[in-house]
């Protein structure tokens, strides 16, 4: 039973970690973090690559819209890293090779 617990805890810590790494994205020596707002991210990181203009978010009645921008750096050991905006706000990093 125990051997059984720690394979869990094992498996809980790992998925946790590649969590974390996936909020995170490296500029040099500095991380930017979700939850950024993006002229952090320009001071950090300098000019991305490409910024394209997504759309809109739609709130309550339409009352309630945000810019979403994508911005890419790269290629970076050849991998691409796409930074997604809402309102400002850093929302999602992900990255493809």
């Amino acid at each position: 039973m125990k051997i059984f617990s720690t394979m869990i805890l094992c498996a809980a810590l790992a998925v946790s970690s590649s969590s974390a790494v996936a909020s995170t994205f490296r500029c040099g020596s500095k991380l930017v973090s979700l939850g950024d707002r993006a002229f952090t991210v320009l001071r950090t990181c300098g000019e991305p690559n490409n910024r394209e203009h997504i759309g809109y978010t739609s709130g309550f009645y339409n009352r309630d819209e945000q810019p979403i921008e994508e911005w890419v750096y790269g290629p970076k050991g050849g991998m691409y890293y796409y930074l997604r905006f809402v309102g400002g706000e850093l929302v999602k990093i992900s990255s493809e090779r």
